[in-house]
């Protein structure tokens, strides 16, 4: 950690104690990810009429009406557990194509606003006793969805979260010490780093990917029962304008390996944990003339988790079609669920915060539950 990072981390540390809490993990998969090339309504024949060369042919059976891209297949035990739950036609109720608007748009929680100063993931801060390590991001920087009154940190790596400048510590103690920031943060630095001190093997094999090894760490850090409540990780790529089959196949491969192995290594934590993943739009029903797709309305969102709660083995959402007259401006796959509908079935249900007027400003009267929690 430099001394500018260190800084910037004084302003979003916290303080408080630990101990074993229910955790809400966002992903985001930046890009605009192609879910009907990875949940496949294999069903509609009109699918298969609009892809004829990238169409997925042999889909994972689901259902008998919806299946997973075959690169997904270390979510289907998941799936078979109950233990996923899929929300299909769900997206930003904004109609912009712009990758920046629409991420900024599905972060800070208000479509078509662009006047939000916070992200919707640190307005989900449940009330009450705070920990230095409470809403943790994998990254260099925070993104938009953690910023906010409530504070947060990011993370790029557990073993580098230390200052780097030699007689830095010392020094910056002397300057900081006296405010609640700066003991908030050298509190965190304590913390990561008697983690870091202790012999680790996780109990599943990750990809070595960044997306992967991201996973990882939350999973050390929610089973080193520190009291982290919020966490995000990213995975990009997903803009496939070109040559979408094979880059599909390797960006899904990594995602359900990733996911799979998060499961596995958490145990019985699982039961405490609640994943959920969002893109900021989908793409095209039609293939263009690349071999790919372009950028388009509807996505998918997957919820993982161990808790009995979770109605997993189900396909959420109600399915508008691939007709020309069902396509959002004759060319998407219809948005029929909000997502802030799934982000606040889980921020209201699993993390107990009830004031979603709070969480997303001008939108929770009229948020759909979408079931998916008893």
């Amino acid at each position: 950690m430099t001394r500018r990072i260190f800084l910037a981390n004084c302003a979003v540390a916290m303080a408080g104690t630990g101990g074993r809490r229910k955790v809400l993990i966002s992903v985001f998969q930046r890009g605009a990810m192609d879910g009907l090339n990875t949940v496949i309504p294999f069903h509609d024949k009109r699918y298969y009429e609009l892809r004829p060369s990238i169409a997925i042919a042999s889909p994972l059976d689901l259902d008998g009406t919806f299946g997973l891209h075959p690169s997904l297949d270390t979510l289907k035990p998941l799936w078979d557990r109950r233990q996923l739950a899929i929300v299909h036609a769900a997206g930003s109720p904004d109609p912009t194509r712009s990758h920046f608007d629409a991420q900024d748009y599905m972060e800070s929680g208000t479509p078509g606003l662009k006047a939000t100063r916070d992200g919707w993931l640190n307005r989900a801060l449940p009330p009450g006793a705070a920990t230095p390590l409470r809403a943790v991001s994998m990254g260099p920087r925070l993104p938009r969805s953690m910023r906010g009154a409530n504070s947060a940190v990011a993370i790029a790596n557990l073993r580098d979260f230390k200052l780097r400048e030699k007689g830095s510590m010392d020094e910056l103690q002397t300057m900081y010490s006296d405010t609640q920031p700066g003991r908030d943060t050298f509190e965190a630095m304590k913390l990561i780093e008697s983690i870091d001190r202790q012999p680790y093997s996780p109990a599943a094999a990750y990809p070595e990917s960044k997306f992967g090894q991201s996973l990882q760490q939350i999973a050390r850090l929610v089973k080193a029962d520190i009291g982290v409540e919020v966490a995000f990780a990213e995975i990009g790529g997903w803009d496939t304008h070109a040559n979408q089959s094979p880059r599909l196949t390797n960006l899904l491969s990594d995602f359900g390996r990733s996911i799979a192995a998060f499961s596995t290594d958490l145990g019985d934590r699982f039961e405490d944990v609640m994943l959920v993943t969002m893109s900021e739009f989908g793409r095209t029903a039609r293939e263009n003339g690349n071999g790919g797709t372009d950028h388009g309305h509807a996505n998918v969102m997957f919820i993982a988790g161990g808790s009995a709660a979770l109605k997993g083995g189900e396909v959420h959402g109600a399915w508008p079609g691939l007709e020309p007259e069902q396509l959002y401006e004759g060319r998407d796959l219809a948005v029929t669920t909000d997502f802030r509908s799934v982000l606040g079935e889980l921020v209201s249900s699993h993390l107990g915060v009830r004031d979603l007027a709070r969480v997303f400003p001008g939108a929770s009267k009229g948020l759909a539950s979408q079931s998916l929690l008893l």
